[in-house]
């Protein structure tokens, strides 16, 4: 099955939040509306609620890449997407693009993860990958790691994502909350939302465990 015929039975099944988006199907059903979560009864007006009106999916990168106040969003799981946008999607297809833009491969991931077949880095075979001035990250202590796992990830720490990755095969990450986290942003249930998943540390960590890592040497 496609992802988007997926992505179809998923809706239907009562999905409507993914990260800070909501999806919402309009009253002829023939095409979706999405928007910042915050925005979702005003894009369930006829005019929008005055809400900027984008069609189709190309504008979705544009949308995702500052965030309010103008700020770059280094990575596209924080929790500050930019609100006052409403965008009309014709078909799942269009929808599934839409989605891949702000939050990547987030669909893919998704049903990689419920049929079992989603690949997992831990955070040293992350960090063995380094080079450059980047390299001196492999030094940083397990409980260094343990530490900026709980300084940087998780809703706390403005980060959407659910950590599945473990700092080595055999060391599980301190319960905490970024490491209990389930991906889902807003008060909905896991039975209405398609959690955001993080198979491997990303390169904002890895700076991060730099830092950390000449910080433990000095």
């Amino acid at each position: 099955m496609s992802t988007a015929l997926r992505l179809r039975s998923l809706l239907e099944s009562g999905i409507h939040r993914i990260g800070e988006l909501e999806i919402q199907a309009d009253a002829s059903n023939i095409c979706y509306i999405l928007s910042h979560m915050a925005d979702a009864r005003l894009a369930n007006t006829p005019s929008f609620g005055g809400l900027e009106v984008h069609h189709g999916p190309a504008d979705a990168r544009d949308l995702s890449t500052y965030a309010e106040d103008g700020t770059y969003r280094f990575t596209k799981g924080q929790t500050n997407l930019k609100r006052g946008w409403v965008m009309r999607l014709e078909n799942e297809e269009d929808l599934r693009l839409a989605l891949d833009q702000f939050y990547p491969a987030c669909l893919g991931l998704f049903f990689a993860w419920q049929d079992g077949t989603l690949e997992i880095e831990t955070l040293r075979e992350k960090l063995d990958r380094q080079t450059g001035m980047y390299r001196f990250a492999r030094t940083i202590s397990d409980a260094g790691a343990q530490k900026l796992v709980q300084e940087v990830c998780g809703p706390a720490h403005s980060c959407a994502k659910k950590i599945l990755w473990k700092i080595d095969p055999n060391t599980l990450l301190d319960d905490s909350e970024a490491s209990r986290y389930n991906g889902i942003v807003g008060d909905v249930s896991a039975a209405e939302a398609i959690p955001l998943l993080c198979r491997e540390a990303c390169n904002h960590f890895v700076a991060e465990c730099r830092k950390a890592a000449k910080a433990e040497v000095k």
